[in-house]
């Protein structure tokens, strides 16, 4: 009489596949690939929010693949608002392109102001969003 159990199978209620190591059917989980990226300032600062204080969203985007596509977009979204709002508040400002050559001092500190400002805005809207 031959015993031999079967190499793999299939769990009808969940659909999950199982493979048989030594007596002992496992589970054959995957997680799906993901496309490598860099992560910016803003994208590691999302990524490091997601752990710390969402981990259920984090842990869901990163069984689902998708954790990548949204830190790429966090940060592209959050590089092109800081541009467009430090833009906005420059023309509202009274710097001029000339200052730099002859205030120098007063313009980097006025721009250091406003990228404050600004990176506070976009940490509000979507990093810690």
């Amino acid at each position: 009489m031959d015993n031999e159990l079967p190499k793999t199978k299939i769990d009808e209620k969940t659909g999950i596949e199982y493979h048989l190591e030594g007596d002992y059917y496992i589970p054959n989980l995957e997680m799906p690939k993901q496309e490598k990226i860099t992560l910016n300032k803003y994208g590691r600062m999302r990524l490091k929010y997601l752990k710390e204080h969402k981990k259920a969203n984090y842990t869901i985007m990163l069984m689902d693949g998708t954790l990548n596509t949204h830190l790429k977009e966090i940060q592209k979204t959050a590089d092109n608002r800081l541009q467009q709002i430090i833009s906005e508040l420059k023309e509202k400002s009274d710097l001029t392109e000339d200052m730099k050559n002859t205030d120098m001092l007063y313009w980097v500190g006025t721009m250091n102001s406003i990228k404050v400002q600004v990176e506070e805005i976009v940490f509000s809207e979507l990093i810690y969003g």
